[in-house]
């Protein structure tokens, strides 16, 4: 298949995006409302030039489709079911994904405390290639202070832990309190908060949760982080 067919193998549905094989080395990533995609490119290029691991990507034939390398290996939450990945290096590796992002400049933004944010962070964006762990899915990317990407991360965690059954729950509680400790605390989570509930992809039920995830990720993180100390770039 080429680009611009989009008949290749569905494989897989994201929130707002579909991907499609190419070949065995590429694979497509369409938004299914045409969004324009290049502003995503723009930060993954970026990104690359800075030793982040992204995908290799480029421009799909339409303004809303991406051309991506086709990677190879479980996603870091496939890695923990199945005991592959221990939780506690699960979030010290989050955390340690984070701090390696808040490190690169901004591409665009001139404020020196501001760096680029993924804003969606979590164990399923994880890739656990050959080559190590790449993240995936900058849909959300924008520049701003890093607190407000650790404290994302921090209250998507939260979140699973309050859908997931009693077993699976405790171990993404412990990736939730490694993350915030490898982070020293666990960001801007009224801020995460606020951003979260103005999603317009979450539903009611998950919105109505983020009091609580926002109180668990608090809880974690224990007295001496309650103060939303900042991460620094």
């Amino acid at each position: 298949m080429d680009e611009r067919s989009g008949t290749g193998a569905l494989l897989g549905r994201g929130r707002t995006a579909d991907v499609f094989a190419l070949d065995g080395h590429r694979v497509l990533r369409r938004y299914r409302d045409g969004s324009d995609a290049s502003g995503e490119l723009a930060v993954m290029r970026h990104l690359a030039e800075h030793g982040y691991p992204v995908p290799g990507a480029s421009p799909g034939a339409a303004p809303g489709e991406l051309v991506l390398e086709r990677l190879t290996g479980p996603t870091m939450r496939d890695a923990l079911v199945a005991g592959e990945l221990a939780p506690g290096a699960a979030g010290e590796l989050l955390a340690g994904l984070l701090r390696r992002l808040h490190a690169v400049p901004a591409r665009t933004g001139t404020d020196p405390a501001h760096r680029i944010l993924h804003l969606d962070l979590h164990p399923e964006n994880v890739l656990m290639t050959p080559r190590g762990p790449v993240v995936i899915d900058w849909a959300t990317a924008a520049e701003g202070p890093p607190a407000l990407d650790t404290g994302t991360s921090a209250l998507i965690m939260a979140e699973v832990v309050l859908t997931l059954p009693a077993g699976l729950a405790t171990a993404a509680r412990a990736v939730l309190a490694a993350l915030v400790r490898h982070l020293g605390g666990p960001g801007d989570l009224p801020a995460a908060r606020a951003r979260r509930a103005a999603n317009p992809t979450l539903g009611a039920a998950e919105v109505a949760r983020l009091d609580a995830a926002e109180a668990l990720a608090l809880g974690v993180a224990g007295p001496e982080a309650r103060g939303g100390r900042p991460e620094r770039p």
